[in-house]
């Protein structure tokens, strides 16, 4: 594990609701912090339902109640030796301040900070938002109304927000999510002709459809997947392609930074 020089502020964003972002905000900084030994925090900017914060509440409940969750929290924390990252609710337009003031922090020794952002371009403080963004990553799926929307978006980040000189966006990348292997759908490659034509970016991982992503912990057997405590099972992951997803997102951010060793 190669960790960075300074924080990262990294958003999982886009102009559509429903299409992922706060479930690959927990699953991710939650495999990254739990598993691979980064330090991360979540600032949940999804106002106002703030979907993060209400899910570590819900977390935090199951594991008093879930006696096998507990035993898997309490054995995850010792061996590790750190505590849960933060989940910190902000509005969009104090997120930014927020984020500075944690990875000023010495005790924090934060490498990234993700934004929940909310799915709206028009919400007050965003485009501040956005522009503090390190790494953009954007899902996508295989609809034409999401397709259409998210491409103004994307647009809308490298065309005008990109060129300033005032801004800290690196790179902006696509990915498709929700991918139905089973089926063969034309507009996966008629939108990837499109982005290409665009010079957008989009990554070679793809996130497979699953009932999963709509779980979160219970008490069943087959692992943990969606939470803020705990990271999601290796095969759950590997299941729908997730490790190489995260895998990917980390060769991108790692683009460009030096290691704190």
């Amino acid at each position: 594990m190669e960790r960075f020089d300074k924080t990262l502020f990294v958003a999982f964003a886009s102009q559509k609701g429903g299409v992922g972002k706060t479930t690959f905000t927990s699953l991710v900084a939650s495999v990254l912090h739990y598993r691979l030994g980064y330090n991360v925090a979540v600032i949940d900017c999804d106002y106002p339902q703030y979907s993060l914060v209400q899910m570590r509440e819900r977390d935090m409940k199951i594991v008093m109640e879930n006696d096998a969750i507990k035993k898997l929290a309490h054995h995850q924390f010792q061996t590790l030796g750190k505590k849960a990252y933060p989940v910190v609710q902000q509005k969009p337009d104090t997120a930014l301040e927020a984020a500075e003031r944690m990875a000023a922090d010495a005790t924090n020794d934060l490498d990234i900070i993700f934004f929940d952002l909310p799915g709206t371009v028009n919400t007050p403080g965003i485009i501040k938002a956005l522009a503090g963004m390190n790494y953009i990553f954007t899902p996508i799926v295989a609809d034409r109304v999401v397709m259409e929307s998210t491409l103004v978006f994307t647009q809308l980040v490298t065309d005008v927000l990109m060129k300033q000189r005032q801004v800290s966006i690196k790179q902006i990348h696509m990915f498709w999510n929700q991918v139905d292997r089973r089926e063969r759908n034309p507009l996966y490659e008629q939108y990837e002709s499109i982005i290409k034509t665009l010079n957008l970016q989009i990554m070679n991982a793809s996130v497979a459809a699953s009932v999963r992503f709509r779980k979160e912990n219970d008490a069943d057997n087959r692992g943990i997947f969606r939470s803020t405590l705990l990271p999601a099972d290796e095969k759950l992951l590997k299941g729908c392609n997730l490790d190489m997803f995260i895998n990917e997102l980390l060769l991108i951010v790692n683009e460009g930074h030096d290691g704190k060793g």
